[in-house]
């Protein structure tokens, strides 16, 4: 599913205007990546966690040149799924492959 697809689902479900609803997600795609830049973690109950995971510094191979590469430590995004997220997945799969 699209970025366009969710927000036509969700202007037909509340009746809420196309263009409004676009604004209102990029809006939360904004504050949620402004605080995940800023170190913060963002929970939303039921649903997950958006969380910056931190790497450690590692030494990789270059295999073309042969050579040792040293990458840094850095910090990336990702995302955990709430419990009551991950079984509503699972069982709802479950119906879904038994047709």
């Amino acid at each position: 599913m699209t970025k366009a697809e969710i927000i036509a689902e969700i202007s037909s479900k509340t009746g809420i205007e196309k263009v409004d609803v676009q604004e209102t997600v990029e809006a939360f795609f904004k504050v949620v990546k402004t605080s995940m830049v800023g170190g913060e973690n963002v929970y939303v109950r039921g649903f997950g966690s958006f969380v910056v995971k931190k790497r450690a510094k590692k030494t990789a191979r270059n295999i073309s040149k042969n050579t040792a590469i040293i990458i840094p430590e850095h910090f990336v995004p990702s995302f955990k799924p709430a419990k009551t997220f991950v079984e509503k997945v699972r069982t709802g799969n479950k119906a879904k492959s038994a047709k």
